[in-house]
Order: structure tokens, then sequence, then C-alpha cells
């Protein structure tokens, strides 16, 4: 579970455990031992919807006694003029994943008691997704939400529906609809 820049596993720990600052800590991942857990990943992204995923992945989570997994993916800077420039824009980008990661693991562990396997990595978005899938066998189902207006799906759910005969898929994907409300995806999950 490293990232595609050689850095060491990680995953957040509950708020508090750094010493009390408020926010989750980051270690080392434990072997987990016994029984496999099924687990539930979630893309990270800023869309309304992505928070729709995250919940019915913590309810399944939480209703079969797995786990969830978070995945960021940060994409490319653009900006090449200054290799300085670019290098300083690349540590903010890592840092706001970390900072969002955080949250978000909080979050998991509010509503499931556990904490979540977190996986940074960098390139576009659908290759690492597609790369993570098949390099983490525990991974047992991919959580997406669908966009709440018009016809479009998200560019993620687009681009797996095109390609999901060609990647050979070796795990179900659960499309969440944005516009459901917590009630109905509590009641769903």
């Amino acid at each position: 579970m490293q990232s595609m820049n050689g850095d060491p596993p990680f995953h957040p720990q509950p708020a508090g455990s750094n010493g009390g600052n408020g926010e989750p800590a980051i270690e080392a991942a434990e072997p987990s031992t016994g029984k496999a857990q099924r687990v539930f990943l979630v893309v990270v992204d800023e869309s309304e919807e992505m928070h729709s995923a995250l919940r019915f992945a913590c309810r399944r989570a939480q209703h079969t006694r797995g786990r969830v997994a978070l995945l960021y993916v940060i994409e490319p800077v653009e900006f090449q003029h200054w290799i300085g420039v670019g290098r300083v824009m690349e540590e903010e980008a890592r840092l706001d994943a970390e900072r969002k990661l955080q949250t978000l693991a909080a979050e998991v562990f509010a509503q499931t008691g556990t904490m979540p396997a977190v996986h940074i990595r960098e390139g576009q978005r659908a290759e690492q997704l597609i790369e993570l899938l098949g390099e983490e066998p525990s991974i047992s189902l991919l959580v997406l939400a669908t966009a709440e207006e018009g016809n479009d799906p998200g560019p993620l759910v687009t681009y797996l529906m095109k390609t999901i005969g060609q990647n050979k898929f070796r795990i179900p994907v659960t499309l969440v609809p944005g516009h459901l409300t917590e009630d109905e995806i509590d009641a769903l999950s």
C-alpha cells in the first residue's frame, strides 16, 4: 500500500491520538489478523456526491464488520514553467490530500468505529484506481456515487462504464445515487 513516490503505507488514527491537537495522526498500518474483512473502497474527490458513497460504504462496513478504504489521487501539476514552483505546488497538493484524508478518516471512524485504509497516489484518477484494484486483493467492493444534477454521472463513473469490460474487474461496483439523503442511504445499506 505504498504511494507512487515510495512513501511508506499509513493509516490515520482517531482524533486525539496524536497528543490532543484534535486532528488524527498518521502512522504505519498494522497487519490484520484472523478472517479477511470485506473492504469497501471510496474514491475521494471534491464532489458533493462523494459523501453519499462514503456514507454507503461506512454503513455497509458497519453492518458486515468490514472496513472502508479511501483512495485519494493527486493529479499531475500542469505548471512546468519553473521547476521549483512546480515542486512547491506538488508538496501543497500532498499536504491538502493528507488533511482531507485525516478529516474523512475521522468521519469514517465516527461512523464505523474503525479506521480506514488510506491510499494516496499520484497520476490520473481512473488509471490509479485500476492499478490499486489490481494490487490490493483485499478490496471487495468499489463504491461510487453518481452526480446529483443532469444526465452526466460524473467523469470516473463514465470512464468505468466505458472500460469495465476491458479491465476485467474482479470486484463489483456499487453506484449510489448522489441525490439520496443520509436516511435514504441508511435504509438501503
